[in-house]
């Protein structure tokens, strides 16, 4: 039904389902995997109450931001996304948008988020500017590391002390710790995705943590898993979370387990699906976090 309200939007303009693909809209696995270790920030920096305001504002935030980064990701992929199969047909890569169409829907898209971030605080606005440098750099860092899926967690986790500086206007030292939870759980969720385009990322020279672990992959991915499990519950004791977040964190790490045991034949729809999974690991520790304050 998502996709297909999506789609109706072509009755208003036919090259409307062209952006919605170029933005990834009606794929939003990417908007959960940003938004839920951004409320775990803003639901532990409010002590389980934070203000509607900045639930609005980061919410909104995280879709506008996730569609920018995918825009300005497939504007630095569209001439080697013509070699892997996943993503031959991309919007740029067909000629469906062209590259200056895409630079403009990147700054609109950009624009609006910063206009999100001003109705918060000073610090919060300035972290928001190193939010956004990495952010725009990421997808050209493939071309030049093996590590581009640890530049993605900087990415990815960069709302976590936004989120803390917004609602009190301070930033903690043990929010570092869910950042940095956060940026081990993205690295290794997102050599799963890696493991999806392996073979052709190899035959162009795209480089990927996936092509680097090699036959440790899977091995890599799991005790990056519980290193991020341990860096939450050194974070969960600063914070004096209890019960229900461990109890979140123990789904997490049944998640985990799972995505290791079936990806163990590494067939790439499979770690595709490994990939996608993780939502349902980023969920149970935002429902945890939740239920620890309201059940006390």
């Amino acid at each position: 039904m998502y996709v297909s309200l999506l789609k109706s939007l072509n009755r208003l303009n036919p090259r409307a389902w062209d952006f919605v693909q170029l933005t990834r809209v009606d794929k939003p696995i990417g908007i959960y995997l940003l938004l839920w270790p951004t409320l775990w920030a803003l639901w532990i920096a409010g002590k389980g109450s934070p203000s509607l305001a900045n639930v609005s504002i980061f919410v909104v935030g995280v879709i506008l931001m996730r569609a920018a980064g995918c825009v300005i990701n497939d504007f630095a992929d569209r001439k080697v996304d013509g070699h892997v199969k996943r993503t031959e047909q991309r919007p740029l890569v067909s000629g469906k948008v062209s590259s200056k169409e895409a630079l403009v829907l990147f700054a609109i898209l950009v624009g609006l988020s910063f206009l999100l971030v001003l109705l918060t605080n000073a610090t919060t606005i300035w972290l928001s500017f190193g939010g956004l440098a990495l952010a725009a750099c990421y997808p050209f860092m493939k071309r030049y590391t093996y590590y581009p899926q640890v530049v993605l967690g900087a990415a990815f986790s960069w709302g976590m002390p936004m989120a803390f500086t917004a609602q009190t206007g301070d930033l903690p030292a043990a929010a570092w710790l869910l950042y940095i939870a956060n940026l081990l759980w993205t690295v290794g969720y997102d050599t799963y995705y890696a493991m999806t385009d392996r073979e052709d990322d190899l035959k162009i020279g795209v480089k990927s943590t996936a092509v680097l672990f090699g036959d440790a992959d899977r091995v890599i991915i799991i005790t990056l898993q519980c290193l991020a499990l341990g860096c939450l519950m050194l974070a969960g004791a600063r914070f004096e979370l209890g019960l229900y977040f461990l109890m979140g964190l123990l789904v997490a790490a049944a998640c985990f387990a799972w995505q290791f045991w079936s990806t163990r034949n590494r067939e790439p729809q499979v770690c595709f699906k490994a990939f996608l999974h993780n939502h349902w690991a980023g969920l149970a520790i935002f429902v945890g976090i939740v239920l620890d304050y309201a059940m006390r």
